[in-house]
């Protein structure tokens, strides 16, 4: 889940390995929570809640990383204060749900994948200049998509948490793609 960053004139060459190295730890995150995740995915105790909340938190710090990195660059941050603001109210959401069950997260979590995948759209549309960036525009897709079938699948019998862990994990090698295509482009530079 990344967000809108407009690129100043100039700033490709800083914006592009900031973002490489941001997207290789989202990778390596998401591979791992999703591993965690699947592994005590059957009930929603303790271990489960605490990961279900620390994915939105390393959003959040993944965010501001990103803010700094934009500053520095002379890009627009905008959207990424709503990727912050997203995420921490999904923290909010997550902590409310977990009391009420599985399909009540799946809603959250399902709200939380459509906003923040329509604002990945529009993130990866205004950095494509960057190069690597059609991973996190088709990303920001399959989020809003993937979020409406978490939405659709709390509403039935037998609801699970697996799918959440496939959700990151695939987000994640999206982040890989686009973290190995900004190497290429700024090899190419």
């Amino acid at each position: 889940m990344d967000t809108l960053v407009v690129t100043a004139p100039g700033a490709g060459a800083g914006a592009a390995a900031a973002l490489r190295k941001l997207y290789m730890l989202r990778f390596a995150f998401a591979a791992v929570w999703a591993g965690l995740l699947f592994a005590g995915a059957d009930t929603l105790g303790a271990s489960t809640f605490t990961l279900l909340v620390i994915y939105p938190l390393f959003d959040v710090a993944c965010a501001v990383i990103d803010i700094r990195s934009a500053r520095e660059d002379g890009r627009s941050a905008r959207g990424l204060y709503v990727n912050v603001a997203l995420s921490a109210l999904t923290v909010i959401g997550l902590a409310l749900a977990a009391a009420s069950g599985v399909p009540a997260v799946l809603r959250v979590w399902g709200a939380w994948a459509v906003t923040a995948g329509i604002v990945q759209l529009v993130v990866g549309a205004a950095r494509r200049r960057l190069g690597g960036q059609w991973a996190m525009i088709a990303s920001g897709f399959i989020s809003t998509l993937a979020g409406a079938s978490f939405v659709a699948q709390a509403d039935k019998g037998g609801a699970s948490l697996d799918s959440l862990a496939g959700y990151a994990f695939l987000g994640g090698v999206f982040f890989l793609v686009s973290a190995l295509r900004l190497g290429r482009a700024r090899a190419r530079a």
